[in-house]
């Protein structure tokens, strides 16, 4: 029984040191030319006056997590509509009720305001 651990702590301490191995020889091989425009932060366009650093609104990270969030569901729908001809009623009962909490959630994040774009 204890076999099957061995193989994969012994295939694991493989993989670690083989990455172990690579990372080595890549520093040791790597060119070592440091130079102070190597060493500056790399952004295109031109060169920024001021402080870098804007603070944004939360409003925008939120209406992206909510997109995240239903774009990731949608994926959900689509296996489900793919198989729909061999599916029963509980099947459709089901994805009826998960479109009703996806619906749920949208008017919740509508009343609250998420999804206006300032």
């Amino acid at each position: 029984m204890l076999q099957g651990y061995v193989v994969v702590g012994l295939y694991l301490l493989m993989s670690f040191a083989l990455l172990g191995a690579t990372l080595l020889l890549w520093w040791l091989l790597r060119p070592k030319k440091p130079n102070p425009l190597k060493l500056e932060t790399y952004e295109c366009g031109v060169q920024t006056v001021g402080d870098a650093w804007v603070q944004f609104r939360a409003q925008y990270y939120i209406f992206a997590l909510i997109f995240v969030l239903f774009d990731v569901e949608a994926v959900f729908l689509f296996p489900w509509a793919v198989a729909y001809n061999q599916l029963g009623l509980y099947a459709a009962l089901e994805m009826a009720f998960f479109l009703f909490l996806l619906l749920g959630g949208l008017l919740y994040a509508w009343r609250k305001g998420a999804l206006e774009w300032v």
